[in-house]
């Protein structure tokens, strides 16, 4: 009996080319999808430059428009937002009614717990162990050792914008502890 070489049922070499490598494509390209996300996670966050900014965020994640804010908050207002690093920090609108240069990190330099803007009192005050702060952040009761630490705040593009404070501490004219 004669063997055919061609057999009906089993496919070409191009055919099982095209299997693999269709296959070898799909589970390369589900890997490379779900290790992404992965990647992009460890690399940090940056807005141009050496200057390592970040956009204030509200409490939804959201970017905080200075005119928007402008308009919804009173000259002296302290109101938190997301900063460096994700820390709770404060946007100061000044008594012109603009947004001030400095933000104040609301991190209590004690324990670390947030500390509240205590409108009555005009001024910063810890829950947990009673340390307080003035108005621009500076410690005025213990048993905080510090002051409060500072960023820059500016707008671009009429969004707020963070970014590291290094130079001389404004309110105690030494050199900043937290840079």
């Amino acid at each position: 009996m004669a063997q055919i070489s061609g057999s009906a049922d089993a496919p070409d070499m191009g055919r099982r080319q095209f299997m693999n490598l269709l296959t070898f494509g799909t589970i390369t390209g589900t890997a490379l999808g779900a290790l992404y996300p992965v990647v992009k996670y460890f690399i940090p966050p940056t807005k141009g430059g050496a200057g390592g900014g970040v956009i204030a965020k509200d409490a939804l994640g959201n970017a905080i428009g200075a005119s928007e804010f402008l308009n919804t908050h009173n000259a002296g207002d302290r109101t938190l937002a997301q900063g460096l690093k994700g820390d709770p920090t404060y946007i100061v609108v000044t008594e012109d009614k603009q947004i001030a240069d400095y933000g104040i990190n609301a991190i209590c330099t004690h324990l670390g717990c947030v500390v509240p803007w205590n409108i009555a009192e005009n001024k910063f005050k810890c829950p947990c162990h009673g340390s307080q702060y003035d108005s621009t952040g500076k410690v005025v009761r213990g048993p905080a050792p510090l002051s409060l630490a500072l960023v820059h705040a500016n707008v671009e593009d009429d969004k707020v914008n963070f970014t590291p404070w290094t130079e001389t501490d404004f309110r105690t004219g030494e050199k900043p502890w937290w840079a």
